[in-house]
């Protein structure tokens, strides 16, 4: 029997969900929460690496975050399909996990394909839960699909407290050995390769957690807002030692 999931996390490729939400993604699995990830493409025409190097990275970082699986679809690094073909290979894992939450990229970002992954991912979701599309498999519609900003900045509709979880998400995010800064590596240079990326990605992270007065924090984006059971609560800690 297929595992079914509570949170599904998607990226255009191997290392963007590590990046974009893989603190939140130790944290809820800390919390017994059940994660999975989705890589849309095998991340084959990344500068640096293999697409079998990347796998095996991808696998070592999941284990770190606790996800129970990574699936890992096929729909062109460089080039990611949106076509209708597309849609129903993640209309598939979608009712086949049956997730209440999607973490989804940002569909505003320097990469293309994080682009055409966040708007495919938002679609697919949607018409997973419509029952006129016979696939097979019972529709099943998340909740809500929210976005995890990339390499652009973005305005967050809400912040998780990742302090515990930092280190997790940055070893995790290590794991990717082939594809960001190391000093023994000959292979070419690139935007994310260099020392100063990795600083960038703890440095967004204290960034955010500075808005809610947290250690580190990361950022999602909501088309929806969430709904607050005790708005009081939410903001418990923001003003502190005045």
């Amino acid at each position: 029997m297929t595992e079914t999931v509570e949170i599904l996390a998607v990226g255009a490729h191997p290392d963007d969900v590590e990046l974009g939400c893989g603190g939140t993604l130790a944290l809820l699995a800390r919390a017994g929460r059940s994660v999975g990830i989705l890589d849309l493409t095998r991340g084959e025409a990344g500068t640096r690496g293999t697409p079998e190097t990347r796998a095996a990275e991808a696998a070592e970082a999941a284990r770190l975050i606790g996800a129970r699986f990574r699936d890992g679809l096929d729909l062109g690094d460089g080039n990611l399909r949106t076509d209708r073909a597309a849609e129903l290979e993640v209309i598939e894992v979608v009712r086949r996990r049956r997730p209440r939450l999607v973490f989804a990229p940002l569909p505003n970002d320097r990469h293309p394909d994080h682009v055409r992954a966040g708007r495919l991912v938002a679609d697919a979701a949607f018409y997973a839960g419509l029952r006129a599309l016979e696939t097979g498999l019972p529709p099943h519609r998340p909740q809500q699909v929210v976005y995890f900003p990339s390499t652009f900045l973005a305005e967050p509709t809400f912040l998780v407290d990742v302090t515990e979880t930092l280190e997790v998400k940055l070893a995790a995010v290590r794991a990717f050995r082939s594809q960001f800064f190391d000093p023994a590596s000959e292979e070419p240079s690139t935007f994310i390769s260099s020392p100063e990326f990795l600083d960038g990605v703890t440095a967004r992270a204290r960034a955010f957690g500075r808005l809610a007065n947290v250690g580190a924090a990361e950022g999602f984006v909501s088309p929806r807002p969430p709904l607050l059971s005790d708005p009081l609560a939410a903001f418990d800690g923001f003003e502190k030692g005045f």
